[in-house]
């Protein structure tokens, strides 16, 4: 029998993942580039796990498919961080939870989770939420499209590669968790990691600035925090149908919105309020449904 546990998890992932652009633009703000900031939380983690977990690396190479978890969702890391950090919160936030779309094609053609009423009915709530909270009155499909800049772009890119994450893990819900987080861990070390040294080379991205107590410190806190979200993001998407799962983690959309107003001082709208309840609506949704016969 179900329970609220995996709900409540993915509602957590979706608080941290809806706040996290804070913690690393102050990272940016000290010196400390966003990609660069991701290779040295996801060395942290991976080295932390393999310490406590030594056996998950012999666990882990008995599963190839874990390769691709490793390559989606240290994608997913790298560009969402890095859009959320140099965008639009908002906007960024809104191009990646077109996730959910992705994520009922790719569940649909991989694991055969055909849509139901259901999964459309959420769908549509879900997604009328976000356009309602993200789009400001009087936009058009031309104004919204015209001139994506890269943060835009990766938003786009992160959603995908998140929506490929969530069907991985359901279909590797049978792996022990610690092999499942050690080949996250290490695709976003290896994403993060070749990019920064890309990037240094070609002369796009600073290298470390001299060591203070400040940005190491705050680089430890991430690496907590992301510890806590992959954890609740194991355990939430390896319980619930992915579609479900996609819907879910919607919530973040209200997270960083709130979060937005809070620390930026945004205006808390009615359009606002109104689209967090028909994201949460949804989410809703998704729990009964979990509970029907």
């Amino acid at each position: 029998m179900l329970t609220a546990l995996p709900f409540l998890a993915l509602m957590t992932n979706a608080l941290i993942w809806g706040t996290i652009w804070w913690p690393f633009r102050q990272l940016q703000g000290m010196g400390v580039h966003p990609v660069l900031a991701t290779a040295l939380v996801y060395l942290i983690l991976f080295c932390g796990l393999m310490l406590v977990k030594p056996a998950a690396a012999a666990i882990a190479r008995r599963h190839p498919m874990l390769l691709l978890l490793a390559f989606t969702s240290g994608t997913t890391n790298v560009l969402f961080n890095w859009a959320a950090t140099t965008g639009d919160v908002v906007r960024v936030v809104l191009l990646f939870y077109l996730m959910p779309a992705w994520s009922v094609l790719l569940a649909w053609y991989f694991l055969g989770e055909r849509p139901n009423k259901y999964s459309v009915l959420r769908l549509v709530l879900a997604f009328s939420g976000v356009l309602i909270v993200m789009i400001p009155a009087g936009a058009t499909w031309q104004s919204l499209t015209a001139n994506l800049s890269l943060p835009d772009a990766l938003a786009i890119a992160g959603g995908f590669t998140f929506a490929g994450t969530n069907v991985v893990l359901r279909s590797q819900y049978r792996v022990p968790g610690e092999a499942r987080m050690l080949a996250m861990f290490f695709g976003g070390l290896v994403a993060a990691g070749a990019m920064s040294v890309l990037g240094i080379y070609l002369g796009r991205m600073p290298a470390l600035p001299d060591i203070a107590w400040s940005w190491p410190l705050m680089v430890l806190v991430v690496a907590v925090l992301i510890m806590l979200s992959n954890w609740t993001l194991q355990y939430g998407a390896s319980r619930l149908a992915a579609t479900t799962a996609a819907v879910v983690m919607l919530s973040e959309v209200v997270f960083a919105s709130a979060s937005n107003v809070m620390i930026e001082g945004a205006v808390l709208s009615g359009r606002l309020l109104l689209g967090g309840a028909l994201v949460l609506s949804a989410s809703l949704i998704a729990a009964i449904e979990s509970r029907l016969p």
